[in-house]
Parts: C-alpha cells; structure tokens; sequence
C-alpha cells in the first residue's frame, strides 16, 4: 500500500472534512425536518449513495466476495450500526431539536470512543490525548455558554437531544467495532467495504420507510428536497464515510473521534454563511481551544 495512503496527516485532513460534511448534514435535517420524513430521508439518502457508488464498486465487490462472505454477520452489525441505525436516531431528533444541539450532543462521541477504545480494544489513549481532550472540551463548554460559564447552569434537554444521545452510542459502538474487525477486511479497498456495507443496509431501511409510508408521511419531490437528498447521499454519506473509516484505521477510533468537537464549531461558521448568524467573540475563543486542544491529541507522543 502506497505511504500517503496510511499518512496520519492526510487522515486528520480527511477527518476534519468529514466533520465539515456532517455539520452540514445537521443543518439540513434540521432545515428540512417538516418536508421530509426522517425515514424517508435515511431511506433516499443511501439508496441515491448506492446509486452513485455501484458503478464503480460492482466489480470489485464481486472480487471480493468470499472475504465479504466470510465477515458474515459482522458487515450486517456494522450495516445495521452505521447505516440503518445512526441515521434514524440523528433524523428523528431533528424534528425536535436544533442543529446546534445535535452537533453539541454528537461531541459526547470522543469521551465514549476514548473508553471505549481501552474496554473493547485495549487501545488506553496516552496522557496527551487525555490532555487534548481536556482543553477541547474547555473550549466546547465555552462555546455551549456563549462565553459565559452561568450560562450553562440554565442549559435544558429535550427528547430530540436524548434520541441524538442514543445516536451517539450508536455510531461510538460501530467505530469500535470497525476497528476491531478490520482485519477480516484487510486489503479490500475501503471504498468497496463502504458499497458493502451500504448494500446490506438499505434493506434495513426498507421496512421503516414503508411504514412511513403508510402511516401517510411523504414527502414532495421538488428541487429544494432532492437537492437536499443529493448532499446528504454525496457529501455526507460516501465521502464522510470514506474519510471517517480511513482515518478511523489510521489514527485509532479514540484520537480520530477528537475531529467531532470541531462540528459545533462548522456548524456556527455555516450558520454565519449560509443563513446569516452573526460569529461572536465566544465563537472565535471557544473554536481556537477546540482546535488547540485538537492539535495537541492528535501529535504524535515522544519515543
């Protein structure tokens, strides 16, 4: 495998823009969140990816298809995990949730990735990314207070914030586990893992948005909606995945699930540029601590 391929630097960048992606993935579900259904969202947006990736996975996963057959049951845990799970959880708590909070919500991911990764991989993160995630998590705390640490005494949760919660786990147990079987998958090209997994978990979607359906709930096929569906299924769903599992591989599920506490972060930046929400000073000084404390986890520890 080329050396650029396993660059850890090249998988921070890749990181980061996965969490660029998810961040607008948040905006759009909430933007949306009464003009589509969030099962008919989950639905359209992996059956679109899979639309898009076939033509060029269909043959290599034919190719590989005895090493896929042999993962077995895992690639429909990792499926039913990743695919069908996560985005019910993060579409449902849409409709009753703001984008910020599910972005804020989702930034829970590092501490349990960080423990999870000792109890289930034995892979105990070392003093200066424990330290890292102190300072990003000073600088998340700052941003949630809009610069004023009363402010969170006053904070309140709603269910849509606890369904996210559910998410988080979710998507914590399939990075785990991700990680741990990825040598069943040694040497299939990340992108066919990615078509796999999609496969199998489209028909998992399948019964909920059928059920959807016929408790009435549809959706209008007009630009605004399908333009919506295309990011979700293009940006969000195969190149964050791609990234997400590529850096996942490279830089250990722990110090790669850091990269989550810069999506509150480009949620307020697309917040200011695409909807006109003003950046305050707590925005600039919250988001430098997190990209700081970011910085510092993710450099390598002195041998």
């Amino acid at each position: 495998m080329p050396a650029w391929k396993e660059s850890p630097v090249l998988a921070w960048a890749g990181l980061v823009l996965a969490c660029l992606f998810w961040a607008g993935n948040a905006l759009v579900a909430r933007a949306f969140s009464d003009a589509i259904p969030p099962f008919s969202l989950a639905f359209w947006r992996w059956s679109v990816a899979l639309a898009l990736l076939m033509p060029f996975v269909a043959v290599p996963l034919w190719r590989h298809r005895e090493q896929l057959r042999r993962a077995g049951w895992r690639l429909w845990l990792l499926a039913a995990l990743g695919i069908s799970g996560y985005n019910c959880f993060l579409y449902s708590a849409a409709h009753s949730t703001v984008a910020l909070n599910l972005t804020l919500v989702n930034t829970c991911l590092p501490l349990a990735l960080f423990l999870g990764s000792g109890l289930l991989l034995g892979e105990w993160p070392g003093r200066r990314a424990w330290l890292g995630i102190g300072v990003a998590t000073l600088g998340l705390l700052w941003l949630i207070g809009r610069g004023d640490w009363r402010v969170l005494a006053g904070l309140s949760f709603n269910p849509g914030d606890l369904l996210m919660l559910l998410a988080v786990f979710d998507w914590a147990l399939y990075t785990l586990l991700l990680r741990r079987w990825s040598g069943l998958l040694q040497g299939v090209p990340g992108l066919v893992q990615l078509g796999a997994l999609i496969l199998l978990g489209v028909p998992l979607l399948l019964p909920l948005y059928l059920l959807e359906l016929a408790g009435g709930a549809r959706f209008a096929p007009s630009p605004e909606n399908l333009v919506a569906i295309g990011y979700t299924a293009l940006c969000a769903s195969l190149v964050a995945y791609f990234l997400w599992n590529h850096g996942t591989r490279v830089v250990g599920a722990a110090r790669a699930a850091l990269s989550n506490y810069l999506m509150p972060v480009f949620t307020a930046l697309l917040g200011w540029l695409l909807l006109g929400e003003g950046l305050q000073p707590y925005h600039w000084s919250g988001g430098a601590l997190i990209f700081a404390g970011l910085l510092l986890a993710s450099r390598p520890a002195r041998s």
